[in-house]
């Protein structure tokens, strides 16, 4: 549910304040912890820190996040591939077998086909 037109958009107010009246190149990154907070037009071409529950993530705004949280782009959660032990052995498998495949292939070198013809 989106929030009522006659409030308006919430806009943590101390974010605005730290950027008010300054220039994006001369400001570092602004550490926040405010994810609820919306992206202001006013905010655009700074960099935000916006906490994840662990660390700071750098969050540049562009024109195309106007209207959006600062939480959306500070992912909480960090996916950790499925497989477990037996997919984490094919992969390795695969990876030497390529391995093995590139030294091949280097110590071959040039074949009677591709070598150029002499004159």
């Amino acid at each position: 549910m989106t929030r009522s037109l006659k409030k308006g958009p919430y806009v943590y107010e101390r974010l605005l304040k730290k950027i008010e009246g300054k220039k994006p190149d001369s400001v570092g990154v602004i550490k926040t912890w405010a994810r609820a907070s919306q992206i202001a037009p006013e905010m655009v071409g700074f960099t935000f820190g916006v906490y994840n529950g662990k660390e700071h993530i750098p969050v540049f705004v562009t024109e195309d996040m106007v209207g959006h949280r600062l939480g959306e782009f500070s992912p909480t959660k960090k996916f950790v591939r499925h497989g477990g032990k037996m997919q984490k052995e094919l992969e390795q498998k695969k990876k030497e077998a390529e391995i093995v495949a590139a030294q091949a292939a280097k110590t071959a070198g040039p074949t009677a086909s591709n070598a150029a013809p002499k004159k």
